[in-house]
């Protein structure tokens, strides 16, 4: 599914250089590397600023903390995601609500809709631009003008994705991304960032990442220990981010050429209609197939068999994961997209430094499970 020595072989001199001037500079935390990071990542990304730290998970909890959340807050999200989009509104105190998604996984802001109109007094709102696809645009404004909500974009899929010529991350009050090392902009450990246009919300968040230190040693406020570390930040500010654009472009090149050369009917990829249009410009973080539940296991073990890696996101919707029996939560209407889409969903290699002969491999094996032969090649 990714191929970190193929990735390394290529950074490596540029890392080793990073890791270095980090070393010769003796400062490990919050310096200069992470203040660089956070400008060009900023810059990169058409917001004013941006806020290193730990996790995705942790920027989103510090944004509802940092944008007013009171505990028993309900929050507005959706159940097919990583456990951590949830988990973070629980950590900050938030009750989630959850709604159904479209065919393509991502939140059904129809659905949004309705859930807001039956259950006044929502506020905050988490949509997820999941796979990498970026929610529409006009919908999400529209959404968050006429309910007057407070939206966090969860971006963490979707760093360089656009709809309509627009960056995901643009509409609510902030972005949050992940520099996991499986995301399209990964460090070689965890890692996140907050963005935003506003710059109290900045500046409240780089109180609450360092233990609520308005000043050394003086906590206005109970804060976390949440720092994007000097090494990761000038990992990614030197070898990471300056590949960024290459590695997205190279990302749609493979997603055009699974779906123009596609022949199989039994496994369908998760793309809307009109994927090729000039205004959707997904940037691929996963390439998402569905195959019917029945036969997923059928197919990754066949995959598996020819040396092909597959991925499952997600098997479990969020809701129905058992840590949720123990927190407040509620579900608005059928959740029966999500559903079928977690139970049918598989994910294919794409990545940067997957060859074009390993595509047109991955299509093949396909057509032949799909043909019936059940014997890898070279048994």
């Amino acid at each position: 599914m990714n191929d970190f020595r193929r990735q390394w072989d290529d950074v490596r001199d540029d890392a080793l250089r990073a890791f270095d001037a980090v070393g010769r500079s003796g400062w490990y935390i919050l310096g200069s590397r992470v203040r660089e990071f956070e400008q060009a990542l900023g810059a990169s990304w058409g917001l004013a600023h941006a806020v290193g730290v730990a996790s995705g998970l942790d920027a989103i909890e510090l944004v509802l903390r940092a944008a007013g959340m009171r505990p028993g807050d309900r929050v507005l999200t959706t159940p097919l995601s990583a456990f951590a989009t949830t988990l973070a509104i629980v950590r900050a105190g938030g009750i989630p609500v959850f709604c159904d998604t479209t065919e393509t996984g991502l939140i059904d802001l129809d659905e949004a809709r309705a859930t807001l109109r039956a259950m006044p007094g929502i506020r905050y709102f988490v949509p997820v631009h999941l796979y990498g696809f970026p929610l529409d645009s006009a919908g999400l404004r529209s959404l968050i003008d006429e309910f007057d909500l407070i939206c966090i974009e969860d971006c963490a899929q979707s760093i360089g994705a656009e709809e309509g010529g627009i960056a995901t991350g643009l509409q609510g009050v902030a972005a949050v991304t992940s520099f996991y090392p499986t995301k399209n902009l990964g460090a070689m450990g965890d890692g996140g960032a907050v963005l935003t246009a506003d710059p109290s919300l900045a500046e409240r968040i780089r109180c609450l990442r360092d233990y609520g230190q308005t000043a050394k040693y003086k906590h206005s406020e109970i804060g976390l220990n949440s720092r994007l570390d000097e090494v990761h930040a000038a990992l990614l500010s030197g070898a990471f981010l300056p590949r960024l654009a290459g590695w997205t472009e190279r990302r749609r090149e493979i997603a055009v050429r699974y779906l123009r050369h596609w022949k199989s009917e039994k496994v369908r990829p998760v793309a809307p209609e009109g994927w090729g249009s000039s205004g959707w410009r997904p940037c691929w973080h996963l390439f998402p197939v569905r195959v019917s539940a029945r036969e997923k296991a059928s197919l990754m073990a066949w995959l598996r068999g020819e040396g092909i890696g597959t991925g499952e996101h997600y098997p479990i919707l969020i809701p129905n994961q058992e840590a949720m029996r123990t927190v407040s939560n509620s579900c608005f209407g059928s959740l029966e997209r999500a559903e079928r889409l977690s139970a049918e969903e598989l994910s294919l290699p794409i990545h940067p430094y997957l060859m074009d002969e390993e595509v047109d491999q991955v299509l093949a094996a396909i057509e032949r499970w799909e043909q019936g032969m059940r014997v890898p090649v070279g048994e």
